[in-house]
């Protein structure tokens, strides 16, 4: 809600609570269906990861960036109000820990070479932060779509812009640096 404001209905459908008793918090270490659980906050504080030992696949959200099939393009996730870069580069090196056989996106699909993957990630998410800081929302979300633009194909773009709204991209980032000035007492 605190993203999507009157949208979230109209984008997601009607939310339907779950009984208390069906919800299982995870913190991180547990095994769940074989499993291993990670807590791996920085994309969002309540984010978790999972490898699947038998297969070798993490299960990693919007922790590993989002890259579309048929495109190299990694384009991390930015939206308020959790976004903590050193805490993401902390989970990347948590599922880079598990030296995974394959990465499982959110935003989309298998990648087949997790550690290139991995390392353009989290390349990507501290250039991000770097070029958003200091300049102003429009701006940044005007250099962003040029960028995707100019790398993607315009229907490959089209969906790149429905998967990471660029609308929301600098204001998760510019929080992230309030918040740190505010931590290390920065006027």
């Amino acid at each position: 809600m605190r993203l999507y404001g009157d949208k979230l209905e109209y984008l997601w459908g009607k939310i339907q609570p779950v009984p208390e008793a069906n919800v299982t918090t995870l913190a991180g270490g547990e095994t769940v269906r074989g499993m291993r659980v990670a807590y791996t906050p920085g994309h969002a504080s309540h984010h978790v990861c999972y490898l699947h030992e038998e297969s070798g696949t993490a299960f990693v959200g919007d922790v590993a960036a989002c890259r579309l099939p048929g495109s190299d393009l990694v384009v991390p996730p930015t939206p308020p109000p959790d976004i903590d870069i050193e805490l993401w580069e902390e989970a990347i090196a948590t599922v880079e820990a598990w030296a995974p056989e394959r990465l499982a996106l959110t935003h989309f699909g298998p990648v087949e070479d997790p550690a290139t993957h991995l390392a353009t990630a989290k390349a990507r998410i501290r250039e991000e932060a770097e070029l958003a800081r200091g300049v102003d929302e429009a701006t940044y979300e005007a250099d962003l779509q040029k960028r995707i633009a100019a790398q993607l194909d315009p229907e490959v773009a089209a969906e790149m812009f429905q998967a990471v709204p660029t609308a929301y991209q600098w204001s998760g980032l510019d929080r992230y640096w309030r918040k740190k000035a505010e931590r290390e007492g920065a006027p």
